[in-house]
């Protein structure tokens, strides 16, 4: 009989129903601002990105801490934002994107694949797509990887998932 094997996945994505709840967040407080009265400034949520139209630079900063603000009271950690370039959107407004980075990138991928290696811990990881996953016999060292993988300082926020 075979030793039975235990695994979980670490990943990086974004809960899409608190983007949605913050961006509608952010259009009520929008709506209701005094100095955004009679601008052009809105906010677009489509298919998993969100565009950004401002009057100009002022605003867009303006409104992106809007944005920013209820995103992070949504619990979405900034590590996953990304900005696209300023653009010139029509009549007079500014429009720039905001992305959300999901998945975690091969290199990265890659690196902590090594730093789990090196650490010593007697568990596999391997690369599937975006997404790692740690398996090995032994419940409690699957534990330990999961303590130091929480305390590793990555460019972006990872979750543990598939407990198995």
């Amino acid at each position: 009989m075979a030793a039975k094997e235990f695994s979980f996945d670490v990943v990086s994505r974004v809960d899409q129903q608190e983007v949605r709840n913050a961006v509608q967040q952010a259009e009520r407080e929008l709506e209701n601002r005094y100095d955004f009265k009679g601008s052009k400034c809105e906010i677009k949520f489509e298919k998993d990105e969100i565009t950004l139209i401002a009057d100009d630079e002022f605003k867009m900063e303006q409104l992106k801490d809007i944005l920013v603000s209820k995103l992070l009271k949504r619990g979405i950690d900034m590590r996953q934002i990304g900005y696209g370039k300023v653009e010139a959107g029509s009549g007079l407004t500014i429009r720039q994107k905001v992305e959300f980075k999901v998945g975690i990138p091969q290199d990265e991928a890659k690196k902590i694949n090594k730093m789990i290696k090196d650490k010593g811990l007697k568990v596999n990881s391997q690369i599937q797509g975006e997404e790692l996953r740690v398996s090995g016999k032994d419940k409690d060292e699957l534990q330990k990887a999961i303590a130091f993988l929480k305390g590793l300082d990555l460019p972006f926020p990872i979750e543990f998932v598939n407990m198995r």
